[in-house]
C-alpha cells in the first residue's frame, strides 16, 4: 500500500485503500499497523487533523483493532 508522509512526531506515514477500507499507520519508531473496517471519513479526518497524533489517540486507536505487519 502506498503510504503519504505526514508532519507528526509519532507518525511517519499514512496510507489508505478505500476498497478494503483499511488505515496503515508508519510510525516514527518504524512499526506499522494494519487498521481494517476505518471509514473514508476517519481517514479524511486524520489527514487534515491539525495534530495527526492526536486524531489518532482519540479516533482511531482504542476504536479499531489494529495488527502490527
Amino acid at each position: 500500500m502506498d503510504r503519504t508522509p505526514v508532519e507528526s512526531s509519532n507518525i511517519r506515514s499514512v496510507g489508505y485503500d478505500q476498497d478494503t477500507e483499511t488505515l496503515e499507520i508508519e510510525f516514527v519508531s518504524g512499526a506499522i499497523y494494519e487498521y481494517p473496517g476505518v471509514p473514508p471519513s476517519v481517514h479524511d479526518g486524520l489527514m487534515s487533523a491539525g495534530s495527526h497524533g492526536r486524531y489518532f489517540a482519540s479516533e482511531i486507536k482504542d476504536r479499531y483493532d489494529g495488527r502490527r505487519i
